[in-house]
């Protein structure tokens, strides 16, 4: 639960690593709101015949406007936050935050974005780096595996 809510603690922090249980947690925590908002904004929308003769228009009701509201609120407090443990994830794999960026921007060109969203998935996927790399210490704890040699 902790691992789930560390990227508002660490809300700006483009430094050091995270892990795969730190990335795919908060992944999930944006899952379940995104699902709660969608419920709501499809459970808010009321068909209402405005005309009373039928055919008439549909209005949204309360339940649409809170869920677009929550769905807004919450992508803005997320943006950074995603983009900080995604870049420490990134980190924590050896490689450069900047292959965030390039991941975003691919993200805009329609057939290439299917392409490398998989890329994204799998290399958040893919096990880290063990032990101290460039970007610092192993998040998971001292790598000392000499013991077991």
């Amino acid at each position: 639960m902790r691992s789930m809510f560390l990227p508002f603690v660490r809300y700006a922090d483009f430094n050091g690593r995270a892990t795969r249980t730190e990335f795919w947690l908060f992944s999930l925590l944006n899952v379940i709101v995104w699902i709660a908002g969608f419920v709501l904004m499809f459970g808010g929308l009321l068909s209402l015949d405005v005309s009373g003769r039928g055919g008439g228009s549909t209005v949204p009701g309360a339940g649409f406007w809170f869920g677009i509201i929550l769905l807004m609120v919450w992508w803005l407090a997320t943006l950074v936050p995603y983009a900080a443990v995604s870049v420490r994830r990134l980190h924590d794999r050896d490689m450069p935050g900047w292959w965030y960026l390039g991941f975003v921007i691919s993200w805009f060109v329609p057939l290439v974005s299917l392409f490398t969203s998989i890329a994204f998935i799998v290399i958040m996927a893919l096990p880290p780096t063990r032990g101290t790399n460039q970007y610092g210490p192993d998040p998971r704890g001292p790598a000392d595996l000499d013991v077991f040699r």
